[in-house]
């Protein structure tokens, strides 16, 4: 038996249910939105509020339309969620150096969209428990997130030597500390006054854990380095 959708009154969407709806739209959005405008990202406190207001509207809609005229109650939400990718797409970025930045703006965007839509169609216990829950993760779990990398075995550099020798000096030093290089990528080398400048990008296995920080700050001391980043 095929499914027979339930037609919602489109007068349940009074003026004051889309004040509300709107109001929430842009508290949590805007919530979101400064978080990652205070760390300077590019899709900040107007782009989350744009975002999640958006989606609202596209359920109140839907909502309407349904109430009117009948049909499929998600249909116009389920293209916001395709959609938003574009969107997040734009928001990330690999640097000249292979890193990627912007997933986490992206993941919040997409989280944006769906709060959105929860809020456009009234269910506000879960749009607010979701945009807390999402705060939390991007602020308080950042700390567990760096506690995590700090513990790591594994490390990715980005590291500029004066010369092809102070690059070979580098090789030396992890086969004396055990660190295996697991891989070298090359960037195109440069001449200088001292020979040819290397630039690579080197991913680091420790031989054990809580050492990262010793490693980094002994690469840091030698001798023909000219730049060093964790990425």
């Amino acid at each position: 038996m095929p499914y027979q959708y339930e037609i919602v009154p489109s007068d349940n969407l009074s003026l004051v249910s889309i004040v509300l709806r709107v109001a929430l739209a842009l508290a949590l959005g805007g919530m979101l939105g400064m978080e990652r405008g205070r760390k300077n990202h590019s899709a900040g406190f107007r782009t989350h509020m744009l975002v999640c207001l958006g989606a609202a509207l596209v359920m109140m809609t839907n909502q309407y339309a349904v109430g009117r005229y009948g049909g499929d109650p998600t249909r116009l939400g389920a293209q916001v969620i395709s959609g938003i990718g574009f969107l997040g797409a734009g928001a990330i970025l690999v640097t000249a150096r292979n890193q990627i930045r912007g997933l986490t703006t992206a993941a919040g965007l997409w989280a944006a969209a769906c709060m959105g839509l929860a809020i456009g169609i009234g269910f506000y216990e879960g749009a607010i428990l979701m945009g807390i829950t999402i705060l939390l993760i991007m602020t308080a779990f950042q700390r567990i997130s760096d506690r995590i990398s700090e513990n790591s075995r594994y490390v990715q550099l980005y590291l500029s030597f004066q010369t092809s020798a102070h690059f070979d000096e580098f090789l030396g030093y992890c086969s004396r500390k055990q660190i295996k290089v697991s891989s070298i990528e090359r960037s195109k080398s440069r001449q200088g006054a001292g020979g040819t400048m290397e630039s690579v990008i080197v991913s680091l296995k420790c031989p054990v854990r809580n050492l990262r920080a010793t490693v980094l700050r002994d690469i840091g001391l030698l001798d023909g380095l000219n730049h060093v980043e964790e990425l």
